[in-house]
């Protein structure tokens, strides 16, 4: 006979599930049904699935109901079928579990993205409805999982207590920078579900195995109850029309004993998570024997005109020179700095006018990169030309607009001066701060080159001429991080037939890469501007290397950055970055800093370095 689910927890630390969804969309059934449906029409391969985890070494098993209400079901006609859909997901989770596995029935956000207006009246009706058919089926515990906002969860717990005693773990979904929700630290936060009944307090989906670290770290210490953590398998990837995660298995066996000596008592999974990476939880922490439970803290938290050196370029047709023009006579180089995630743009405005003084030829702003919500590019864009005279150059994401949207979008940068642009396609929104928003993708990389082309030409996107021409000058994003190098040039050389002007890569960490990039690309007729990132921490080069797509650190790089934190990590950062300059420099005029953490006095050292071994002399007007 198996324990009561918080007598297990007490002694050992128990394994959970990986992803449903996403694993879902693996053995190819597409994006856009509804995946609780198939508790009715296909049971069988729901069942399959929670074996396959039980085999990996689970012992909790989520029903298959997370977007399993009235509010989620309607879009696809299926409202009606609310509890049905929520009992049989239970007691196809109970026949794979057996007679040692526990069922937690699963319970996500309904507020979460675009019906963020539903009302505290509709959310309670939702919830109670979903919730009763599933303390019916006699789950041994509730899951409210990925819930963004302290209030939401807050009312989903107390619909729990209301009508159970049983055990319920509250997840919240935080990104790996948040200290705050609602206007509460995350320590009160969890102090409030702690008074509401809470059994287990923890994170899951948002961020990979690293940004689930960095939330816990900030509420150690604060908390009576254990913790629970289902990370990501880091940052999902679209390739090739398909969405692929980075982490490995091997990585998720090393971050679960991590996660165990901070004083979990659930790991599972969640986003690209599959049986393999549960497998290796379970080895990595086979035989682990917890620490006891730590004892009611004491600790007391508290409440709550451009003017700018162009160097040898001359001006052409009475315009200043872009930055195609630039690189042609000398090293040319720009930095990215990202835009703040709040409404306080004091520093990002200070580490513009930083980057100024110290000599770059354009700012590049991404356009909510990651799929995080983060302040507009264009507004930014023309507060640093306005403000600091520095040129800026800004990312455009085929994922957030239709076609509309985007060529509104670029009539705007027209206005305002902004002519220096990166065309991408855009990391897909479910995986980013508000997952419940839609991705649009009405274009791919390639016809968005082609349509911003279209209107240098003066002609709009539906084929009518407009009164005068653009004159953009469009980037095309690189990956050089990939096996087969010659197939992502040969992508390439499609973006440069649909118009691109210059490229920009990702950051590379290996120097003989970057001379096979210069290799590979001598036979382009457009400039390269390769892509340099110092690493801040041994941290940050982990995640950077298993979590983030299109990057990839050498094992020598690791190895350096491995244990350094604070001012020694950002110091030998700046020192891999500086050896990683000498090549580029010596193969390409181009140089693309990317500032990592808002730490732009280190992406200003690697510009005064590219300046000092490149010879050029500063004018006072950069002073």
């Amino acid at each position: 006979m198996k324990q009561d689910l918080r007598s297990a927890w007490g002694n050992k630390v128990l394994v959970g599930d990986g992803a449903m969804g996403t694993y879902l969309y693996q053995k190819g059934f597409p994006v856009g049904i509804s995946y609780e449906e198939l508790n009715l029409t296909s049971p069988g391969v729901i069942e399959d699935v929670h074996r396959s985890y039980i085999d990996a070494g689970a012992v909790l098993l989520e029903s298959n109901t997370f977007s399993a209400n009235f509010d989620r079901l309607s879009k696809y006609g299926l409202e009606s079928k609310v509890e049905e859909i929520n009992r049989a997901g239970v007691r196809i989770a109970r026949k794979a579990a057996g007679d040692t596995g526990y069922v937690l029935g699963a319970v996500g956000s309904i507020r979460a993205g675009k019906r963020a207006n539903l009302s505290s009246t509709e959310l309670k009706k939702y919830f109670t409805q979903q919730i009763t058919a599933l303390l019916e089926e006699e789950v041994d515990g509730i899951m409210l999982e990925t819930f963004y906002d302290v209030e939401e969860l807050h009312l989903a717990l107390r619909i729990v207590r209301k009508h159970s005693a049983l055990p319920v773990i509250c997840q919240f979904a935080v990104d790996e920078s948040a200290r705050t929700l609602d206007g509460l630290t995350l320590p009160e936060a969890f102090r409030i579900l702690e008074g509401d009944g809470a059994d287990i307090i923890g994170f899951n989906c948002n961020t990979g195995p690293n940004g689930i670290k960095r939330a816990l770290k900030a509420v150690q210490g604060n908390l009576v109850l254990p913790t629970s953590v289902y990370p990501n398998a880091g940052v999902a990837d679209y390739v090739d029309g398909e969405y692929r995660y980075g982490a490995s298995p091997e990585y998720f066996g090393q971050m679960a004993v991590t996660f165990a000596e901070m004083g979990c008592r659930i790991i599972g999974g969640c986003c690209g998570t599959t049986p393999q990476h549960i497998a290796e939880i379970s080895s990595a922490l086979k035989g682990y024997v917890p620490q006891p439970l730590p004892e009611p803290s004491l600790v007391t938290v508290e409440r709550v005109s451009l003017q700018e050196d162009f160097g040898e370029a001359e001006e052409k047709d009475g315009r200043e020179p872009n930055l195609v023009d630039l690189v042609k006579e000398r090293h040319t180089v720009i930095v990215e700095l990202d835009p703040p995630r709040d409404l306080d743009i004091a520093k990002f405005m200070q580490g513009a006018e930083a980057l100024r003084r110290a000599g770059a030829d354009a700012l590049t702003l991404a356009d909510n990169s990651l799929a995080v919500t983060r302040m507009s590019n264009m507004a930014l864009g023309h507060l640093v030309h306005a403000k600091t005279g520095l040129r800026p150059l800004v990312h455009i994401a085929c994922r957030d607009r239709n076609l509309i949207g985007t060529q509104s979008h670029l009539m705007g940068f027209d206005a305002l001066g902004i002519d220096h642009v990166l065309a991408v396609t855009g990391d897909p929104a479910k995986f980013g701060d508000l997952p419940g928003s839609s991705s649009v993708y009405d274009l791919t990389s390639f016809e968005i080159i082609r349509m911003i082309k279209q209107l240098n030409d003066g002609i709009s996107f539906s084929g009518k001429p407009l009164k005068q021409k653009a004159d953009f000058v469009i980037g095309a994003a690189f990956n050089p991080n990939v096996r087969h190098l010659d197939k992502a040039v040969q992508r390439l050389e499609k973006k440069i037939a649909s118009g691109a002007d210059y490229i920009m890569t990702q950051p590379v960490y290996d120097q003989e890469l970057i001379v096979r990039i210069a290799e590979a690309t001598a036979h382009l007729d457009i400039p390269v501007f390769i892509g340099v990132m110092p690493l801040a921490s041994g941290r940050n080069a982990e995640f950077l290397h298993n979590e983030v797509p299109g990057i990839q650190l050498t094992d020598e790089v690791r190895n350096r950055m491995k244990g350094l934190e604070g001012e020694a990590g950002r110091a030998e950062g700046v020192a891999i970055a500086k050896e990683l300059l000498d090549v580029a420099i010596a193969h390409f005029n181009g140089i693309y800093l990317m500032t990592p953490f808002m730490f732009y006095d280190m992406s200003a050292q690697l510009m005064e370095y590219v300046w000092e071994k490149s010879g050029r002399k500063l004018s006072p007007l950069f002073r």
